[in-house]
């Protein structure tokens, strides 16, 4: 029994810390959901400041996104090791960064805690958290033969997803034994386990591949004045359309500067593949639809049910565990029977998922609160696998970590793009719906009727944006059809 054990794991065993080092830094990207009340009080951020709370969370998609072109290139250049031995430093950095991040001002002109800092270090330490997994996913293709490969897809997966899984449980454990600084400095034990496992694998093979900086920076810059545009929808202003503006003309220079280089950023011949480009833009709705679930599901806990940020987590543990298992169902699909069945069956039970959630009222309970988060979950999950598989088919070596970079690019910046726009739409709606809803009341019964009020108006705010869930998952429907066609490369 133990030897067909250790034959089934013999050829995935170098990816163990990759998977680990990807765990770490998804963790950072969840961890705050449940960390942010008593961050927010330490910085002197009023709760109610959804668009100014909501950017220790985007900071950190954006400073995660914008780096994996660029670390992703640089993989394919020296190697997956040095490439993730220089994530974690990063990372690491970062992560001690955020923890003094109240004491910066104080320690630099005597000024009080500013939250403006800690986003600043959030998106420092995100630089470093998202070069590491397009880094795993190019080094997979390396250290895993075909055969294989589609399960160590879902094994990076599942890494990614269980870091989901344990962020939120993680914070709020943080922040009911502990203070909240102690969720990043923890980190830096982790980085340099990571960081000595991965001297135990060989150093990657290095391509001859320039690293194209300036269309990195226009890239960064570019995603950056999306969001800040982004987050201006629901209340359009001139800084709305000047981002947006700018924004278009950023990717216009991108565009020329990727066309131009001799070794582009983006390689030109990806987009020969129609699976690839199929694959991106239903990673990018994938990802606009799994950031509702993420921060929705605990918000909603915390603002509607009343429960603690550790009890909040532990609701988003049972959407977020059956994506951790469905990603190595789904490798094994994958793997038998190509990546269509798992990717439509995954997405149609994703849309089940989000019309379930869609339904809750403030009396929801269990078995159903599970069943539905569980549902949901799972089909989120079985996608992980069959987009990675179809996407990098057929692409070179030397262009594997470009490849892989771009596909999280695509899922990262839906999930930036669909978490700016929900902040937007949120914040309006709510407001919207309890406009005419009294602050406060002496009386208990009249007080007691505003706190229904506010109650029900949240739980019609989120149950509206599982409803845009499942139709994004729908609308997914279309690319991934296309890009598992057959021959269609």
């Amino acid at each position: 029994m133990f030897t067909r054990l250790r034959q089934a794991v013999s050829p995935y065993k170098l990816l163990l810390p990759l998977c680990f080092g990807v765990f770490i830094a998804a963790d950072d990207q969840t961890v705050v959901v449940t960390l942010l009340p008593d961050m927010l009080a330490d910085l002197r951020v009023g709760v109610s400041e959804l668009d100014r709370a909501s950017w220790s969370i985007t900071g950190y998609l954006i400073g995660y996104t914008a780096a994996m072109p660029l670390m992703g290139r640089i993989s394919d250049r020296t190697g997956y090791r040095r490439a993730f031995l220089l994530a974690m430093a990063v990372f690491t950095l970062g992560s001690a960064l955020v923890a003094v991040s109240p004491e910066i001002p104080r320690w630099l002109y005597g000024g009080a805690p500013e939250y403006n800092w800690l986003i600043g270090a959030r998106v420092f330490q995100a630089i470093g958290g998202g070069a590491v997994i397009p880094i795993s996913i190019a080094a997979a293709g390396e250290l895993v033969d075909g055969k294989h490969r589609a399960i160590a897809y879902g094994l990076i997966g599942a890494s990614a997803e269980a870091g989901g899984v344990f962020g939120p449980l993680w914070g709020g454990g943080i922040t009911t034994w502990l203070s909240w600084q102690w969720a990043f400095w923890l980190n830096i034990p982790l980085t340099i386990i990571a960081a000595l496992w991965i001297m135990r694998n060989p150093p990657g093979k290095r391509n001859n591949v320039k690293i194209d900086v300036p269309t990195a920076t226009v890239f960064a810059a570019a995603l950056a004045l999306l969001t800040i545009g982004l987050v201006r929808i629901g209340e359009p202003d001139a800084l709305m359309a000047i981002s947006l503006t700018a924004t278009v003309v950023l990717v216009g220079l991108l565009i020329w500067l990727n066309n131009r280089a001799l070794d582009p950023l983006f390689p030109q011949k990806l987009f020969r593949f129609p699976s690839f480009n199929f694959a991106n833009i239903t990673h990018f709705l994938v990802g606009a639809t799994l950031i509702i679930g993420m921060v929705t599901v605990p918000l909603m806990a915390a603002s509607v049910f009343g429960k603690s940020p550790l009890e909040g987590g532990l609701q988003l543990l049972r959407m977020t565990i059956a994506i951790g298992a469905a990603a190595l169902i789904g490798g094994l699909l994958t793997q038998r029977f190509g990546a269509r069945i798992p990717a439509i069956v995954g997405l149609f039970v994703t849309v089940g998922g989000f019309l379930l959630l869609s339904s809750w009222t403030v009396d929801i309970a269990e078995p159903a609160l599970t069943i539905h988060l569980a549902i949901t979950g799972f089909g989120l999950g079985l996608l992980i696998s069959p987009i990675a598989e179809t996407a990098l088919r057929g692409v070179r070596g030397d262009q594997r970590g470009a490849a892989s970079s771009l596909l999280t690019v695509s899922r990262m910046i839906g999930m930036t793009a669909g978490l700016a726009a929900m902040t937007a739409l949120g914040t309006v709606q709510f407001q919207d719906l309890v406009a005419d809803v009294p602050a406060f009341s002496l009386d208990p019964e009249v007080q007691q009727q505003i706190l229904d009020s506010a109650a029900e108006a949240g739980v019609r705010v989120f149950t509206r944006f599982y409803l845009y869930g499942a139709i994004l998952a729908a609308i997914a429907l279309v690319p991934a059809w296309l890009m598992t066609r057959k021959n269609i490369d």
